[in-house]
């Protein structure tokens, strides 16, 4: 009788040697200097600040940490984290006026308190204060004009989606940073026009980690190389197609993952994709390429998001079993950790027009943009491929870190829809984006990486 299998690594003493070594590292670098940490989708990057933030305060009795975030959600997660492994660390969610919801502050728990302001007497005392980096660029000045520097360390969490603006707007109010992000994901978003500041070192619309490293080119990243998310089914396609130079392994093995599906019952739905075809594949290896036949099509194609609500219909209808490292016993794949990723808010809403057609819940599967979903994870995600009836491969369509985020969601599987003729496009569609002096090269490229995922999607097509 064979034994069960083992993980590849062992993520706690991963993380524990991890943390040490950034402790060290900032001991190192000391005042005004600062500590990168670079890892992969799923490598377990707020684990590893939650398990920072715990060594400092622990070394040192009166150190207050500040942990600066990107999104509201991203803080909400990061604060439950270290309250669930912590009990008993005293924790403050820094937030607006009206503070978080009554179900977020019960999910935060006893030992976590909530105000709005930086010197509120409860924030005050917590050893760890968590916030948006908007947030803490609004109580910049109002804590320096009080002679509050209370926080000589800022833990930056998703380092590489904050603007540079934003590091900019709170540096001086700390003294030492160790910042932890994925390169690989999309660069920080902006609305307004940057071509102005295109090819300067201090662009305000660059990535921050890229203009700190600009400036300070001794910084040396730690790497971490394991994703826990990813199976090794997918660790390899997004490790050479988005992390060349780096790469990364998945931290568990195949046989550790399965998705059981329930008995297909005679299909009674309408929708015009052979569904069973497509998920038993996903199921067994992990990908599926739903391809839809070549047509120029409206971005809201009617045909691609119908396919897609119909997958979903079909996977809630014959329901699945979700067997991993957590679960070996085996758990229901429920509609929330289902996902469905487009490139546009038009293409989330036709899905999900779709679905309630269908009467599945639209709120309860997960449907959203790749720009809204970094930083989640699912165990089946749905995605809706960028170049999917275009004339045209845009530099939108073609960011890597777009692709690279709806192929990295997953614990499970991924089925991707589109239509033929995306190769073509690329092989045709000359590049036409201006050029910029000093602007540093885009890497990794995204026309390579798109063209590297279609050739690995071609051996999962089904349709």
């Amino acid at each position: 009788m064979s034994s069960k299998p083992k993980t590849k690594r062992d993520f706690t003493t991963l993380n524990a040697d991890i943390t040490t070594e950034v402790v060290q590292r900032l001991d190192r670098v000391g005042k005004h200097g600062a500590v990168i940490a670079e890892a992969p989708p799923g490598a377990g990057k707020s684990t590893l600040t939650g398990s920072v933030a715990k060594a400092l305060v622990d070394r040192e009795p009166k150190l207050r940490l500040a942990i600066v975030t990107q999104t509201n959600e991203q803080a909400d997660d990061i604060v439950g984290n270290i309250a669930q492994r912590y009990a008993g660390l005293p924790i403050a969610r820094l937030t607006s006026g009206d503070g978080p919801s009554h179900a977020v502050q019960k999910l935060l728990g006893p030992s976590v308190t909530t105000g709005s302001k930086g010197d509120d007497p409860d924030v005050h005392a917590a050893r760890v204060v968590v916030s948006t980096a908007r947030k803490w660029q609004y109580e910049r000045s109002r804590l320096q004009s009080k002679g509050i520097t209370a926080f000589p360390i800022a833990l930056i969490d998703e380092a590489y989606q904050m603007r540079s603006d934003m590091l900019l707007g709170i540096a001086d109010l700390f003294d030492t940073l160790f910042c932890v992000g994925d390169p690989g994901q999309l660069d920080p978003f902006s609305i307004v026009d940057d071509s102005l500041w295109k090819g300067l070192p201090y662009s305000p619309t660059r990535a921050a980690l890229a203009t700190l490293r600009l400036f300070h080119q001794d910084l040396e990243p730690l790497l971490l190389p394991i994703s826990w998310r990813l199976p090794p089914s997918a660790a390899g396609i997004v490790s050479s197609a988005f992390y060349p130079f780096t790469g990364f392994d998945a931290g568990t093995v195949a046989e550790e993952r399965s998705l059981e599906l329930g008995v297909a019952k005679p299909w009674c739905g309408s929708g015009p994709a052979p569904t069973d075809l497509a998920l038993e594949k996903a199921a067994s290896e992990g990908w599926a390429y739903v391809e839809l036949p070549e047509r120029f099509t409206l971005r809201t194609d009617v045909e691609l998001a119908a396919t897609l609500a119909s997958l979903v219909e079909r996977l809630l209808v014959r329901g699945a079993t979700v067997i991993d490292e957590l679960h070996p016993g085996g758990k229901e794949l429920t509609p929330g950790r289902i996902a469905v990723i487009t490139a546009h808010n038009d293409q989330v809403h036709a899905v999900r027009y779709e679905l309630a057609k269908r009467k599945v819940d639209p709120d309860g599967v997960i449907v959203s943009t790749a720009n809204k979903i970094q930083g989640r994870e699912y165990d089946v995600v749905f995605v809706w491929h960028p170049l999917a009836g275009r004339r045209d491969a845009t530099t939108f369509h073609l960011e890597a870190g777009r692709m690279c985020v709806m192929l990295s969601r997953h614990r499970q599987a991924c089925i991707v829809v589109g239509r033929a003729g995306a190769t073509q496009l690329l092989e045709e569609f000359p590049d036409s984006d201006p050029v910029f002096l000093g602007e540093p090269e885009k890497f990794p490229d995204g026309w390579q990486a798109n063209h590297e995922v279609l050739q690995h999607l071609a051996r999962f097509r089904v349709g």
